[in-house]
């Protein structure tokens, strides 16, 4: 009777085995070395290795648990399956993980049907473990003084102060290119802090990094920030002298522009008179002056006849003689032609009957025809006329 209760409990334990395991037969492939889990600002993943030797398509599931006080997984929940990467994020809003919570994740190798003993990581507590990155860290220079603004780093569950209580900033700066003289100031819960007592037109470089009393692992620190200080902060009276001096000079001139404005004007627009001799012109188009000038002829053009008189070689000279020559003696034929053609009417007077006058009287008259100069208007000198005696026949 007890062998039966025995194999029944062996029955019954080996039947638990393989529907934890599943329906695939566990064989000697080997489960990823090693297993971990990693958290930055408040996330949490699941990484491992390959196995060593394993070829194929190999393939991984991964589990996580929560841990309680006495170190024991609560229950394997699946959050990667049949996957071909070496990480799994548990992080996801689908998986319910707290920032205080403890975890513990596991992974086993897969092969076709095969499948691998499980690998498991150690625990994780989130609040303590997480790696703290670096905060974001900008500087303005006032004056002598450079003010260090601080931005805490995103987390990806919660923020940082509502995880910790009091967390603390260290600052560290230095001059730029002497780091081994840095100046160090730890425990400041303020996001902005004012460095004083700079030397004036310096270049200092701060960094700073975030302290937990809770995390047992440092935090990142930040980049180097570097910026040059101005002039220490003047004397207040010297502002208030400035600023008066400024004040009564706008006031000046104020009272100026309004009590000589219009001389102001005339100096920046002075008016603009005419000359005497344009004085007419502004005269109305329907005066008299610019109907006198509407009826009056225009004035006839007279014309200068100009000789152009040129410097050159002797050559030119005789050839420009020559053509002067040339043209007083065409003036002088032409005189000589006019005078030529020019016509003296004689005037016959004879005693005779009246028959005869008449033919005599009809001869001149054809006579001053034929004379183009008397026709034309010329003067043509008239001889005295010749008297025949009285006794011509």
């Amino acid at each position: 009777m007890n062998l039966v209760k025995k194999m029944s409990v062996c029955v019954f334990f080996m039947l638990t085995v393989y529907t934890l395991s599943g329906s695939s037969v566990v064989s000697g492939l080997r489960p990823p070395s090693p297993v971990q889990l990693t958290s930055f600002n408040m996330d949490l993943v699941l990484r491992w290795d390959p196995p060593e030797g394993e070829a194929g398509d190999l393939r991984y599931t991964a589990q996580y648990s929560t841990v309680l006080l006495a170190h024991r997984a609560l229950g394997w929940r699946p959050v990667c399956v049949n996957t071909s990467l070496h990480e799994c994020d548990l992080s996801h809003p689908k998986t319910p993980i707290t920032v205080f919570g403890t975890y513990v994740g596991r992974v086993r190798t897969e092969r076709g049907e095969e499948r691998s003993d499980w690998g498991e990581s150690a625990n994780l507590t989130l609040d303590k473990h997480t790696i703290i990155g670096p905060p974001s860290v900008s500087l303005l220079s006032h004056r002598g003084n450079l003010d260090v603004s601080i931005t805490d780093p995103h987390f990806s569950i919660s923020s940082l102060r509502t995880v910790y209580n009091s967390p603390t900033y260290n600052i560290t700066y230095w001059r730029d290119g002497q780091p081994e003289k840095a100046v160090s100031i730890p425990n400041i819960q303020q996001n902005l802090v004012v460095l004083d007592k700079l030397d004036p037109w310096t270049k200092y470089c701060v960094q700073v990094q975030i302290h937990v009393e809770m995390n047992v692992n440092p935090s990142r620190a930040s980049r180097i920030v570097c910026e040059t200080t101005a002039n220490r902060e003047e004397a207040p009276w010297v502002v208030a002298v400035v600023i008066f001096v400024f004040m009564a000079m706008v006031m000046t001139l104020i009272v100026l522009s309004v009590v000589y404005r219009k001389r102001i004007s005339h100096f920046l627009c002075p008016k603009v008179s005419l000359p005497l001799h344009f004085e007419h012109l502004r005269a109305p188009l329907d005066s008299s002056m610019y109907l006198v000038m509407d009826d009056s002829q225009i004035p006839k053009e007279v014309c200068h006849p100009v000789t152009v008189v040129t410097h050159g070689t002797a050559e030119e000279e005789r050839l420009l003689q020559a053509d002067r020559t040339e043209a007083e003696e065409e003036r002088h034929m032409q005189a000589d032609r006019t005078e030529a053609d020019v016509c003296h009417p004689v005037t016959v007077m004879t005693h005779g009957t009246a028959e005869e006058e008449h033919p005599l009287q009809a001869d001149r008259t054809e006579a001053e025809e034929e004379c183009p100069l008397n026709a034309a208007g010329s003067s043509c000198s008239k001889e005295q006329d010749i008297m025949e005696g009285e006794g011509l026949k």
